[in-house]
């Protein structure tokens, strides 16, 4: 038995630009809008990253806490989940990775949404892409009636996103001999899962990643 298997990354990839700022003022603005007073922390919380002061995972809980909160309340934020979901829907998808998506579909591939961002509102995007599988990042405490700025595990990002691709497959029981893989993303993060793969794509790529795809050898595709 094959196994057939497309993954995609999601920001930026299946996205015009990233979703995870536009979900914390999103909900922030609904749930809290006196938070906002925070929102100019944020440039100078990226800079504490950049010059490498604090870790990814550090810059994705702090901007959280910032904007929403140390606990939130999950039956509060799930109406404001939903309805950022039907905004990136509406203005922040790219045509291009929707008619893929289709074609990988009626192709028989199972549809793997894998992304850096938080499984916490994915899932309602990926629930109207129509994708089969979501692996993300998660917070501490999923099955908490309320979300905390902490991240479970590993950030889904760079080989800690191929480690969890490779963990999801190990627990379906699907032997990476009997399968076969397409993988898009637009990021030089990326690699190891495009290398994982058997048809790699470098979808909408940045220079760092369209420089690697040539030599590589990977298909490029422009959905803009």
């Amino acid at each position: 038995m094959t196994y057939r298997l497309a993954i995609y990354d999601m920001d930026r990839t299946v996205t015009f630009s990233g979703t995870y700022t536009g979900f914390l003022i999103h909900v922030a603005a609904h749930m809290a809008p006196w938070r906002l007073v925070f929102l100019p922390l944020i440039p100078f919380v990226m800079l504490a990253y950049v010059v490498k002061l604090i870790s990814r995972q550090t810059l994705k809980e702090t901007n959280q806490w910032l904007m929403i909160g140390g606990r939130a309340d999950r039956t509060k934020l799930m109406p404001h989940i939903e309805s950022y979901a039907d905004k990136v829907m509406a203005k922040n998808v790219r045509a291009g990775a929707l008619e893929q998506i289709a074609r990988d579909r009626a192709a028989g591939y199972r549809l793997v949404l894998a992304t850096a961002s938080y499984r916490l509102y994915v899932e309602a995007i990926a629930r109207r892409l129509g994708f089969d599988v979501v692996i993300a990042t998660d917070h501490v405490g999923q099955d908490l009636p309320y979300v905390r700025a902490k991240i479970s595990g590993e950030n889904c990002y760079d080989t800690g996103k191929l480690r969890m691709i490779k963990a999801w497959m190990a627990a379906e029981a699907i032997d990476r001999s009997q399968a076969h893989i397409r993988a898009y993303s637009d990021h030089v993060s990326d690699a190891p899962m495009l290398e994982f793969a058997d048809e790699a794509f470098a979808s909408n790529p940045h220079p760092p990643l369209a420089k690697l795809a040539a030599e590589r050898g990977w298909t490029r595709v422009d959905w803009n």
